[in-house]
């Protein structure tokens, strides 16, 4: 069998983030074709999260790591796209280290290197980066790109973590171009925005301009590679859980996908040494996703098939209630599907950052499962707990 083609796209798009809004900008995503000869092309369309860029989450070049290559593998076109602020796609307002939230933990993260000051000076652009209808936007230009070139009526879409927050409400706004939609570890807020402030849901916003310290005020912030192992050993409760070396390898993959990043940040080795690198992370605003949207049309669960998936382990997706905004549940987004095809699976010894954890193949071979019959673990309809075996549990 022939090895899956390759290619990069940068897709044209007219911008819709205020930041840049009417510029041509460029989309990456990455192709890794691997339909077979005379077959008819059946693209899958995958998205990353809020922090992982989409070629370190779902092609990972680390042995058997990259799920878009194995989903290619099992013949399936598949589509990895990267938002604007994100991996190799333009990321605007957010070369210049005076973008950062200007939080002192923030700022003392870019010494030596770009040698910024650590005190509280305001970001030059004063506003959140993206947002939800210009995330929509971009996701809507890939998949018409993805739909002309494969010659396909729809496609099938795979999200890890926020891009559910793209993901789900593009889905219920775009049926006839959505086939099913899988969502690994989904971020989902039952008490989230329904809309933007004095909108109707899926109307434009412009970003409004707020104090720093708000939740406005910044397109960007930045993580290291510490705070990768850090967030990641929360979930680390299984022998085994995670292979060894997966920081390195992980943090190298990001760090590939953002040269400006990569050069800045605390020195290797002490004074005078190269810099480590961050990762920088766009400031978004989103709306269009609790409890009540999720039901709006029945399209999913109806006319959008939908599966879950989620580690045990996770401890991002299940948070406390008395969170407000910051209140996520996975059980909650399977409640509020109001259509009958719906799956979801917990599964053992699997923390948020599932696709570089011993459990990977299993992903692979659960979404192709989803992908070729419809069903998972023979499984149609229903939620249920996966042990280490494979054995389901039913938890309704």
């Amino acid at each position: 069998m022939a090895a899956p083609v390759l290619k990069n796209h940068y897709v044209d798009h007219k911008s819709t983030i205020p930041a840049n809004a009417g510029d041509l900008v460029k989309l990456h995503v990455r192709e890794r074709n691997g339909t077979h000869t005379g077959q008819p092309r059946r693209p899958v369309l995958m998205l990353h999260g809020r922090s992982v860029p989409a070629m370190a989450g779902f092609d990972l070049q680390y042995k058997k790591y990259s799920w878009a290559e194995e989903l290619a593998k099992a013949g399936f076109d598949v589509f990895v796209m990267e938002l604007q602020g994100s991996g190799l796609s333009t990321r605007p307002k957010m070369d210049d280290w005076k973008n950062v939230s200007p939080t002192v933990a923030q700022r003392q993260l870019l010494v030596p290197h770009p040698n910024a000051s650590t005190d509280l000076t305001p970001p030059v652009y004063t506003a959140q980066l993206n947002n939800s209808q210009s995330d929509w936007d971009e996701v809507d230009r890939v998949v018409d790109f993805v739909l002309h070139e494969t010659g396909a009526s729809k496609v099938d879409l795979i999200g890890w973590s926020a891009a559910s927050q793209q993901f789900g409400p593009y889905a219920i706004q775009h049926p006839g171009k959505v086939r099913s939609l899988f969502l690994l570890a989904p971020i989902f807020p039952p008490f989230g925005r329904a809309s933007a402030p004095g909108t109707a849901f899926g109307a434009p916003v412009t970003l409004p301009v707020s104090k720093p310290e708000a939740t406005f005020g910044y397109p960007m912030t930045v993580g290291t590679k510490a705070g990768v192992d850090t967030a990641w050993q929360k979930d680390l409760k299984c022998p085994g859980q995670r292979e060894s070396g997966m920081v390195d390898e992980v943090w190298k993959a990001i760090m590939q996908v953002d040269p400006v990043g990569a050069t800045w940040g605390s020195a290797v080795g002490g004074p005078g040494g190269p810099a480590q690198g961050l990762n920088r992370i766009r400031n978004s605003y989103w709306w269009g996703w609790n409890s009540t949207t999720v039901p709006l049309n029945k399209t999913l669960g109806g006319t959008v098939p939908v599966c879950i998936v989620y580690g045990e382990n996770d401890s991002i997706v299940n948070t406390s209630p008395d969170l407000g905004l910051l209140y996520f549940s996975v059980p909650e987004l399977y409640k509020a599907i109001d259509g009958p095809k719906k799956l979801m699976f917990r599964i053992a010894c699997a923390g948020h950052q599932a696709p570089w954890e011993r459990v990977a193949n299993d992903l692979h071979t659960m979404s192709e499962h989803w992908l070729k019959l419809g069903k998972v673990e023979g499984a149609e309809t229903g939620s249920y707990y996966r042990d280490e075996d494979g054995a389901l549990t039913p938890l309704e």
